[in-house]
């Protein structure tokens, strides 16, 4: 036993030394592992204390503006005497005193929360957390303004509740009970005379840290719900042109299947100018349509985290986003599929007509072939005709070559029958003249097939 105690103790020791040196810097650690820890961290839910009073504004930058808007805060805090951020910073707080200011950046939009933790000097609405930043730095917000709205946050009496109305210009309310019933949350969901959305929260018991999640959930479902309905418009455009598209597309498929003399080549051209068409569709809609239905699933999932009741007489927050939001996001994603089902239809459509004029230009091949083979048979026979009549000719002169020899011979005294002599060349000369021209007809024969 002592020996094993021993022993243990021993291990205890070494393992000791061992965890004094960590064992992760002798590992291979991927890069990304630190950045990826930091990420749950990087907007983290805001601490607001009640009552406070809260301006947000979302701007839409489409990824650009990124040094504009780092130059943009960077004057604020030197005006303030504080530290500016980080150029890779996604997201970035700072308390100036009087009002606390947070700024998100996202992927196409840039969101700046102003926060003003103190009671309200006049009635809600009246004086906002926006009016304690100096306006000249405001009037420079590089980017356009996408979602602007005020937050009162106020601890509910029973005056307040028995005439809200007239804190949102007398329209008409959507209201819940959030979190199970511990608050209570109007909206109108309108612009107001100051171009800015309102929402006014009672609550009395959430923590700080409770309240700063809701208001951020609140903000984020404002903005996301704007940020989805970005694409309404455009597949609203688009939907009165694909059913012009569509139109032409049946007219030309319907003179495929008819078959009739109509050339090919022009509807071949009308069918490609309709893929142009929809292509460029497609270059304009295709992002936009699937921000959408990203942004639609955060705001189904941030109504969900709002665990909300209904208030009696009331339609809930969930209720009246439902209602609009999602007819919007339905027309986005029909929009969408009409384009990709009139893309199908336009690429069987060029299909069709590409076999049909590939076959018209085989036949048209096998037809000139055919011609080229008889041109070749005729000059065949002509050539054939031609060495007929060049053999004779030949022959013909190389007889009169031969006589003129003969001639010579009568000078060197040597006496021959010219008559016999030269009807004996005769044949000789027209077999050799032809026979010569075939060898040679032969010989360019197998070259060419070579």
């Amino acid at each position: 036993m002592p020996i094993i105690e021993a022993s243990i103790a021993n291990n205890i020791t070494e393992r000791s030394s061992v965890i004094e040196t960590p064992i992760l810097t002798k590992m291979a650690i991927h890069p990304l592992r630190e950045k990826l820890y930091n990420e749950l961290h990087n907007r983290p839910f805001q601490s607001i204390s009640n009552p406070a009073q809260i301006t947000h504004i979302a701007i839409q930058h489409d990824g650009e503006l990124k040094q504009a808007e780092h130059q943009f805060l960077a004057l604020l805090c030197n005006r303030f005497q504080v530290n500016t951020p980080a150029e890779t910073m996604p997201c970035f707080y700072q308390n100036f005193g009087l009002f606390s200011l947070r700024w998100e950046r996202h992927m196409e939009y840039s969101t700046y929360t102003i926060i003003h933790e103190a009671p309200l000097t006049n009635q809600p609405f009246i004086k906002n957390a926006i009016d304690y930043v100096p306006s000249d730095w405001l009037e420079h917000l590089p980017g356009e303004v996408v979602a602007a709205l005020h937050i009162v946050v106020e601890a509910k009496v029973s005056e307040q509740d028995k005439d809200i109305s007239h804190y949102f210009d007398s329209m008409r309310l959507t209201a819940s009970s959030p979190y199970h019933g511990l608050a209570q949350v109007w909206t109108s969901y309108k612009l107001h005379s100051d171009g800015f959305g309102r929402f006014l929260v009672f609550e009395k018991t959430l923590s700080a840290e409770q309240l700063g999640r809701l208001i951020q959930q609140l903000l984020q479902l404002d903005t996301y719900r704007l940020m989805a309905t970005l694409g309404l418009p455009l597949a609203q455009a688009i939907n009165s042109e694909l059913s012009q598209l569509d139109l032409q597309l049946k007219q030309v498929t319907a003179c495929i299947a008819q078959d009739n003399t109509r050339d090919d080549g022009a509807l071949l051209a009308q069918v490609s100018a309709i893929a142009a068409k929809v292509e460029d569709f497609r270059s304009q809609s295709n992002y936009r349509f699937s921000a959408t239905n990203a942004y639609y699933d955060v705001v189904l999932q941030r109504m969900d985290e709002l665990k909300e009741h209904e208030i009696s007489g009331h339609m809930t927050l969930q209720e009246f986003l439902m209602r609009r939001i999602t007819p919007a996001v339905k027309t986005c994603r029909t929009a969408a599929n009409h384009l990709e089902d009139i893309s199908r239809r336009v690429s069987r459509a060029s299909d069709l007509l590409r076999t049909r004029v590939e076959m018209m230009l085989q036949e048209q091949n096998q037809k000139l072939l055919k011609s080229m083979n008889r041109r070749a048979h005729v000059q065949m026979r002509l050539q054939q005709t031609v060495e007929g009549l060049s053999v004779a000719a030949i022959s013909y002169y190389g007889i009169q070559l031969f006589e003129t020899a003969l001639n010579s011979f009568s000078a060197f005294g040597v006496k021959i029958n010219h008559e016999l002599v030269t009807g004996i060349a005769v044949p000789i000369v027209v077999v050799g003249v032809f026979l010569g021209t075939r060898l040679i007809h032969r010989k360019l024969m197998r070259n060419i097939d070579e």
